[in-house]
């Protein structure tokens, strides 16, 4: 199991941290390039040109690479780093997220509210479990996520459940298993991360 809650596979690319030198599977860190001002620009799709830095996907890893200039150091250039880089990547990567339960819906293979949640829960339709952070847990605990790890993703607030389904807050949602089941638990691992909780806050264990 990788630091960013995603189990490890031998064939995927690892990358070095340059703030703290760890070398880990490329889906546990984030992506930087720089731009043509020679401003470090988050890559949270890992699709932008350029040569890319990684830094693991956590808050404090983020401000020591921009507190010690570690990228100028890592791009061998002089480049410069915002000093709230940490919360551009926060605000970026809970987009994200939310972007991709949203494609889900948009797919069917995602649903909202505690009855919908629950029968898909019952028909065993559900992969995911998502409740929200600021949800009653008295509440939460009346819904138990399905078997097997990455089955509960508990980082994201009501109200950013809610935006990508289209309300104002949501507290129980589901997801079918598939591809963008999969990427919601990944970011959503690295999300956790960044937000200063375990990213095994989408494990299926209380």
């Amino acid at each position: 199991m990788t630091r960013g809650g995603r189990t490890k596979d031998r064939d995927e690319p690892e990358r070095r941290c340059i703030a703290t030198g760890e070398t880990q599977p490329r889906g546990g860190l984030i992506r930087f390039v720089v731009g043509p001002d020679a401003t470090v620009v988050p890559d949270i799709t890992g699709k932008l040109p350029g040569r890319g830095m990684y830094v693991s996907a956590d808050r404090d890893a983020l401000e020591l690479a921009v507190k010690r200039r570690l990228f100028s150091r890592a791009a061998k250039m002089q480049v410069t780093a915002p000093e709230d880089l940490a919360q551009q990547v926060h605000d970026l990567q809970t987009r994200r997220v939310i972007d991709l339960i949203s494609m889900a819906r948009k797919a069917g293979q995602a649903v909202a509210g505690y009855e919908k949640t629950r029968d898909w829960l019952r028909n065993e339709d559900a992969a995911l479990l998502i409740q929200a952070s600021d949800g009653s847990e008295r509440g939460k605990t009346k819904l138990r996520p399905p078997d097997g790890a990455h089955s509960h993703l508990t980082c994201l607030s009501a109200g950013e459940i809610g935006f990508a389904f289209g309300r104002e807050h949501v507290i129980h949602a589901a997801l079918a298993a598939g591809g963008l089941c999969t990427r919601v638990v990944e970011e959503a691992a690295k999300l956790a991360r960044m937000r200063g909780r375990d990213g095994g806050s989408t494990t299926g264990e209380d």
